[in-house]
Order: C-alpha cells, then sequence, then structure tokens
C-alpha cells in the first residue's frame, strides 16, 4: 500500500513540475484551467486521511433571519389594487405569445440582487414562505445584497439634504431669521393659495403648432358657464374619480374641481357615491331579503299614500345634507366623514408562525417553524348585504367569484368557483349618519333580532343603540357555519396613511367579534391575537358597484 501511494505521488510531482515548465516557457499569464491538483480523482482509501477541515458555517444568514421572523408577527399586509381575472394573461393580447404564464420560467431571478427584489415583491403581496425562500437564496449569494438594493432602489441622491448653513444671506444678527430666504427661487405656496391663484384664469385653446398658423379649436372654450358647471356636475355624479382627474387638463378645470360646492354637495347626498348610500339602520335579513316596512301609527289613508312616488318618470328626491362641523366644504366632507365603498372589496391578509416538530425517524438540528396565511375578504352591497370568506385563497382566485350569485351550496370541488363554498351571507350599518342634526339623536330602529347582552362591546355589536355611538364604527351581522351561530363584528372606518392628500377611509381596524348562540342564547368573544385589519382594494370589473 506504502509503494502504491509513493508512486502515486512521485507521479504526481513530475507532471507538475511538466505543467510549471511548459508556463514558465511560454511566458504566459493565462492560469491553467485543467482540474485543480487538490480536486484530482482520489479513491476513498487514499482520502481517508485528509487533513482539511470543512469550511465554517455562515453566520449573516441566521441573523438574518431571526430578524426576519422577528419581523413577521408585527407585518402590516399591503393592500391589492386594481384586482382583475388572473385568465386575463393567458389570453392573446398585443405582445402574442409573450404574455403566457409559461414564459415566466424564464424570468426565474439568477443573481442576488433579482432574488432579493423577487422575495421583497412576494413579502408585499404577503408570501411570506416565497419571499423567505429568495431572501435565504440572495444571502447565499451574496451577504451585502441589501446594501446593493438600497443603493438601486434608495440612492442618496434621491433624499434632499437639508443646508446646513442657517443663515444663507449672511445676514447680521439683529436681523431677523433669513432661514426662509431659498437657495432655490421663492418659496412655494401651499395647496390652497395655489388653487386661489388660478380663480382668475380662463379656458384657452393650445398654442398654435408653428408661428404664422392657426390656433386649433376649442370648442370647450366658448361653452357658457352654466352649461360647464353642469357637465360637470353630470361628470363627478358618474364617476367621481373622473370628475377629480378632470383638475390635471387645466388651471380653471382644477379651480372648478376644488372649489365648486355644489358639484360636492350633489356627490355627498347622491346614492351614487355619497352618504345616501350608506345604511345606519340594518336595512336586511341575514339572508339578504329586505326587512319588512315599519307599521304605521296612524290610520289617515291620506298619510299613507302621500310619501309614495306614483311616477315612475320622476326620481326620487334628493335628502337634505347639512354642513356641520368640523367639515367646512362639502369636498372636506365627502372625504374625511366615514363612508364604505362599493366599487372593491376589503381584504386582511394574516400571518403569523407556528413552530413545528420534527420528524421522530430523522435526525434534525433544528426545529421547523411553520409560516402560516389566511385571507378575510369583506364585500359590502348597496342593498345593505354583505358577503363574508375565511380562506387560504389568494386574492386573484377569490375576487372573481366574489358576487352574490355565487352564494350558494352547489359548488363543485373542480371548478375555481369553489372558493366560495365557504362564504357567509350578513348585513351591515354606519354610525354617525351626516344627514342627523345634533338634536336628533341617534335614531333607533326595531329591525335588530340580537338580543341584549350584557356587556357594553356585545351590546353595540348586536345592534342594541342606546348608548351614544362615534361616527365610523361599522356592525356586521353574518350567518355562521350552521343555523343555530351567528357571527357579529365591530369594525371601525380609519385611514390607512395619514399623508396629506392620501385616500382616506380604506381601512377597517377591528374593534370585536363575537359569536352567538340562539340556542342557548350566549355569547363568545373571539381572541384577535393575528388578525389585522382590512385594506380596500379597487376591482375594476365591479364598475360602481352592486
Amino acid at each position: 500500500m506504502t509503494e502504491e501511494t509513493n508512486e502515486e505521488l512521485e507521479r504526481f510531482r513530475r507532471q507538475w513540475q511538466e505543467e510549471v515548465t511548459a508556463r514558465t516557457k511560454a511566458g504566459s499569464s493565462i492560469q491553467h484551467i485543467g482540474p485543480r491538483p487538490e480536486a484530482r480523482h482520489i479513491s476513498n482509501a487514499k482520502l481517508a486521511h485528509s487533513t482539511r477541515a470543512p469550511p465554517a458555517p455562515s453566520t449573516v444568514y441566521d441573523s438574518k433571519t431571526d430578524a426576519e421572523v422577528e419581523a413577521l408577527e408585527g407585518h402590516d399586509p399591503a393592500a391589492y389594487h386594481d384586482l382583475e381575472d388572473k385568465d386575463e394573461r393567458r389570453r392573446l393580447g398585443d405582445h402574442g405569445a409573450g404574455v403566457h404564464p409559461n414564459n415566466d420560467q424564464m424570468n426565474e431571478p439568477q443573481s442576488a440582487l433579482e432574488h432579493y427584489e423577487k422575495a421583497v415583491e412576494r413579502e408585499n403581496m404577503g408570501s411570506l414562505g416565497d419571499s423567505l425562500i429568495h431572501y435565504r437564496k440572495a444571502y447565499r449569494l451574496d451577504a451585502r445584497v441589501d446594501q446593493t438594493y438600497k443603493n438601486k432602489h434608495f440612492p442618496p441622491s434621491s433624499f434632499v439634504s437639508k443646508s446646513a448653513n442657517p443663515n444663507p444671506s449672511n445676514a447680521a444678527v439683529t436681523v431677523p431669521n433669513p432661514a426662509h430666504h431659498s437657495l432655490h427661487g421663492p418659496p412655494a405656496a401651499n395647496a390652497s393659495q395655489l388653487i386661489a391663484s388660478f380663480a382668475s384664469d380662463i379656458l384657452t385653446g393650445a398654442a398654435p403648432p408653428t408661428e404664422g398658423s392657426p390656433s386649433p379649436p376649442c370648442p370647450f372654450a366658448s361653452v357658457p358657464f352654466e352649461i360647464l358647471i353642469e357637465i360637470l356636475l353630470r361628470t363627478a355624479v358618474l364617476d367621481v374619480a373622473a370628475y377629480v382627474r378632470l383638475s390635471l387638463v387645466c388651471k380653471r378645470l382644477a379651480y372648478l374641481v376644488s372649489t365648486e360646492d355644489r358639484i360636492w354637495k350633489r356627490v355627498c347626498s347622491g346614492s351614487e357615491f355619497g352618504f345616501a348610500a350608506m345604511h345606519y339602520t340594518f336595512a336586511c335579513h341575514l339572508d339578504g331579503m329586505p326587512l319588512p316596512p315599519p307599521s304605521p301609527t296612524h290610520t289617515d289613508p291620506s298619510t299613507h299614500l302621500s310619501h309614495l312616488n306614483l311616477s315612475p318618470h320622476i326620481p326620487p328626491p334628493i335628502p337634505f345634507l347639512p354642513l356641520l362641523p368640523p367639515h367646512p366644504t362639502y369636498a372636506h366632507l365627502f372625504q374625511h366623514h366615514p363612508r364604505l365603498r362599493f366599487n372593491g372589496c376589503y381584504i386582511s391578509t394574516v400571518n403569523y408562525i407556528r413552530p413545528g416538530a420534527s420528524s421522530p425517524t430523522q435526525i434534525s438540528w433544528n426545529t421547523p417553524v411553520h409560516i402560516v396565511t389566511y385571507y378575510r375578504y369583506l364585500r359590502f352591497l348597496r342593498n345593505g348585504s354583505c358577503i363574508s370568506l375565511l380562506t387560504t385563497a389568494e386574492p386573484p382566485d377569490v375576487v372573481p367569484y366574489l358576487l352574490p350569485e355565487h352564494l350558494h351550496a352547489g359548488h363543485s370541488g373542480n371548478l375555481p368557483s369553489s372558493v366560495m363554498r365557504q362564504a357567509l351571507r350578513g348585513r351591515w350599518r354606519l354610525s354617525g349618519s351626516p344627514f342627523d342634526t345634533p338634536s336628533d339623536g341617534i335614531r333607533l330602529s326595531a329591525s335588530d333580532t340580537l338580543p341584549v347582552s350584557p356587556a357594553p362591546k356585545i351590546q353595540a355589536a348586536a345592534g342594541n343603540r342606546d348608548e351614544k355611538e362615534l361616527p365610523g364604527n361599522l356592525y356586521v351581522e353574518t350567518e355562521g357555519p350552521d343555523a343555530k351561530y351567528t357571527y357579529s363584528m365591530q369594525l371601525a372606518l380609519r385611514s390607512a396613511s395619514h399623508r396629506v392628500g392620501a385616500t382616506q377611509n380604506n381601512k377597517l381596524a377591528w374593534r370585536g367579534f363575537w359569536s352567538y348562540n340562539r340556542l342557548t342564547d350566549d355569547w363568545a368573544e373571539f381572541q384577535l391575537r393575528n388578525d389585522r385589519a382590512f385594506f380596500w382594494s379597487r376591482v375594476r370589473s365591479w364598475g360602481s358597484g352592486a
């Protein structure tokens, strides 16, 4: 055995010397691309006495994993905006076969930065399991990939640094502080002052394309003011978002959209997008059937028919909407007073970590951790009913079927609409009607079917309005898993962002969740340890809502 080993070593030394001599004579700096000496094939018997130790495990990813796992419990779900049917990607569009989902396999991330970007994208969608896999691959390829990602998407040049000199004009100390003297021109006015400066502007056509040529025609500039206001009013009634986007056309329209309070009063009072579509008392049963009208308190036949509109061509009158503090204008009332949206759904993405157990038949160095993800969906309908769904299916698989016609028990397991098998019918109402004056108090209703409970919060959840209600509370009652149970949710309308100009009333925060047993007359409260708030997401295919 020793002689064979010596012969192998001598043969290796001679070959190594010949390679070194050949490289030296050639004078080339190119490294030898053949197999490395230490990587040559040697039998297992010859490698039994190897003295090379295995590399130490890297601690970069382990520390990153701990930070990521600690952040999972406080992870805020993101909204899913403009949700459409996922089958749209399978149709041949302007790009032909390039939009087919099978082509996504060619776009698999390769570098560490691509894996990190994919992980951030999956994390924003709520798929923490997939994001954790891409984070792991990214840090294995580059331990400082997070700095590379930060330098690419958030370079230092994108942040405006403040001037270190508080006295840019070098004025005397006795002069008031001239820090407001901008180095880049006069200070910019705020939004209200900027809009007010557009009051004297008029509608003008486009400039001539070339010198000496006539200006393009602009019929809109010759429209009388009264007709222009009527056009804007009809646009706001059809689509209030399109009406607001008209402010981007010119300064004159920006001034009218922001300051014409008559249009905003019609939007607030109407049932298209305003508060006339809100229900401040329950309007239907849990199954969506309308409640019977209240019984009359007097027997005069003329009074029974006085409130009826017998002409089908005359629309119902628009209710009077008073303007009360703290809303100075109807535009402010429409933007800030709590109201629900019917052209989308509210989605709550819930992620939590559950410790697992190692297999008793395998040797493992660590304990597995399960990342559990599920979703809650709420869609509110104009007739006072709603749809509630708890499922693990992602929004692209659920939203196209979150419709009233799919609320039935005949779903097959092979159909895409089978995700609605566990959907529950329900009803909803808001508190704090803007149509009520302070002297009116709280309007009571006899349509509440749930009994009174001793707990004050459960009283509010049951619809008993004996106490003062705060504006913005949302009460939802849904069916239970069987006929003897009823679920009751209490939510609060909030805003996801507090930035100036951000979308308002697009978040539903939890206040309580109860279950009522009709047979035993008992209430049970659910713990909301892992549940997260609902965020509104628009669905374009629903239009203005059903």
